[in-house]
């Protein structure tokens, strides 16, 4: 689907910026007013973590006039393996001051714009107001939804990519255009899809883990933040074919790419002929971090890490069993812990390697964070456990709380 460009030319290109940028402005697709372009352009970046990290460097070498860094989270240890715009030095800092920084030592000629803040209801269409296009490089459902919503209704592209262990997704979502107050932009992009296309409904709660339970490639992160960065500038300049209505896929362990036609749904919720989504809603709500069976289970039977190690201290009676997978359960682990993960007790295996109902011993359940395990945990009330515990904040509280020997991830 082509999109004529989103951004008018600067006036000129200095003398240090025709140096800076030769190499594409000897390219005839780019040329004088690609590159003026690219200086005129106003790009938000919405997070310095794995995708981000590639999308702001790159987009600071090729020119983008101002870029715009939304972030609240600080640089841990763990980022380093994929997050390649901050370094060792930058352990404890915040991620986009540290972002900001590597920017400007790429390309000095790059405006950039902190938002050191958490994008949510209240501040989202205010950040976004006044940039030709965004970067999405969130991790998370309810993020991607609202993102979705708010560049919509406020009438801006964006460029979507997800990844997750071996795998990676990315797309053009140009919906919002079709409120443009240009009629070429509005015709052009009259039957452009937006993300509720094609992720009508986020998944069922826990069913897929997030990196930071299932763990990504770091080299994906640049294989996906940088095809980001390409739909960017062909968005900005008008060059070439956008995946606008198209999804890419990519597969790193087959080096296999594969692309799927998106059609607008006009059923969409958001942008559908008869669209029920009007305004921002309660996006956590509406994707939930665990289900209402979980939260149910949990509310009243989840203790603390410390009342965890007073048990372990002074009792006998209980079972702990760790939910995670093994490669979690490698790197670190509640002393005492039996490992069982979530998928037994999904397919209904693990019900005959734990402690019977009528055995006197109490079921305390743990995972990483805490989300597994209460869902675990209602799988288990269900089955009469009724005294089952899990244990909030898992085995990250535990090793910041209890035994900050053990590494975290």
């Amino acid at each position: 689907m082509s999109i004529p460009a989103l951004v008018e030319p600067a006036a000129e290109l200095t003398v240090d910026e025709v140096r800076r940028y030769s190499r594409h402005l000897i390219i005839p697709d780019v040329g004088m007013i690609g590159q003026k372009r690219l200086k005129n352009a106003k790009v938000l970046v919405i997070g310095a973590g794995g995708l981000g990290s590639p999308a702001l460097m790159y987009l600071a070498a090729a020119g983008v006039g101002t870029i715009g860094i939304v972030e609240f989270d600080e640089v841990d240890e763990s980022n380093l393996q994929r997050q390649i715009i901050h370094g060792q030095s930058d352990v404890g800092r915040p991620k986009a001051t540290s972002a900001a920084e590597s920017v400007a030592e790429i390309n000095p000629l790059v405006n950039v714009i902190v938002h050191a803040e958490r994008l949510d209801n209240d501040n989202v269409n205010e950040i976004f107001t006044g940039y030709d296009l965004i970067v999405d490089g969130t991790d998370n459902f309810a993020t991607r939804y609202m993102v979705n919503d708010a560049a919509y209704f406020l009438g801006i592209p964006y460029v979507w990519g997800s990844i997750y262990r071996f795998d990676g997704q990315a797309s053009v979502y140009a919906a919002g255009l079709r409120n443009s107050d240009d009629p070429v932009m509005r015709e052009a992009a009259a039957e452009a899809p937006c993300y509720r296309c094609l992720y009508p409904e986020p998944p069922p709660p826990g069913m897929v883990p997030s990196c930071a339970e299932g763990g990504v490639l770091g080299v994906l992160c640049a294989s996906i933040g940088s095809i980001q960065v390409n739909e960017a500038i062909k968005m900005l300049t008008g060059m070439g074919d956008p995946l606008v209505g198209k999804l890419m896929i990519y597969d790193a362990l087959e080096m296999e790419y594969r692309k799927l036609k998106v059609r607008r749904d006009p059923n969409c919720a958001l942008c559908g002929d008869n669209a029920t989504v009007t305004e921002l809603i309660d996006y956590e709500s509406f994707c939930g971090a665990v289900s209402e069976e979980a939260a149910d289970a949990a509310a009243g039977s989840t203790i603390s890490v410390h009342q965890l190690k007073q048990w372990i201290d002074d009792r006998d009676d209980f079972e702990l069993i760790d939910v995670r997978e093994q490669v979690e359960w490698d790197i670190n682990r509640i002393p005492g812990a039996v490992l069982i993960p979530k998928g037994d007790f999904l397919n209904g295996s693990a019900l005959e390697k734990i402690p019977s109902v009528d055995s006197g011993k109490q079921i305390v359940l743990h995972c990483k964070s805490g989300v597994r395990s209460a869902e675990v945990l209602a799988i288990l009330k269900g089955a009469g456990y009724s005294d089952a515990v899990h244990v909030g904040g898992g085995v990250v509280a535990w090793v910041n709380q209890i035994d900050p020997s053990q590494p975290s991830y």
